[in-house]
């Protein structure tokens, strides 16, 4: 089943109220730490009116809302297997936009570190055995520090 550029635009809209309001609802809610109750049923309750009371939070809180109703009625006639893709990849995309307008490090500084996600993206493949070389089909791209990825292509021990 073929969607429409009208579901199209709905699952993209809805990414942008996901992910554009992660950030806002992180710095937000930074001042929930300092809230201190004896019983988890205090704190529970004290913390939900420290948030619910907090327009800064609030807002972006019902605007993820209102993309979570908006993914759940567009759900009733376009495809799960293109509605899941599109809303979480571009909510991600969203995320890190949003994010870096705000000033937040959102990493990505060295090439290695667009290596690691990229080799991610592309899955990871299982050792053939301890102690034999292992090579991921995509280790050229780059030299990574990372442990996970610093023995890529070379012999192990």
């Amino acid at each position: 089943m073929a969607a429409s550029l009208g579901q199209v635009l709905a699952l993209v809209l809805v990414a942008a109220l996901w992910g554009g309001t992660q950030p806002l609802l992180k710095r937000a809610s930074a001042g929930l730490q300092r809230v201190h109750e004896p019983t988890w049923a205090r704190q529970l309750l004290q913390e939900m009116k420290t948030l619910f009371l907090n327009t800064e939070y609030l807002m972006p809180f019902l605007l993820n809302q209102c993309g979570s109703l908006l993914y759940y009625l567009t759900l009733a006639s376009t495809d799960l297997t293109l509605a899941v893709p599109i809303c979480n990849s571009l909510a991600i995309v969203f995320t890190l936009i949003v994010g870096k307008v705000l000033g937040e490090d959102i990493g990505g500084k060295r090439k290695s570190g667009y290596c690691e996600c990229g080799l991610q993206l592309l899955g990871s493949f299982p050792s053939p055995s301890p102690g034999r070389a292992f090579s991921h089909p995509a280790s050229f791209l780059c030299s990574s520090p990372f442990p996970s990825l610093g023995s890529l292509g070379t012999e192990a021990g």
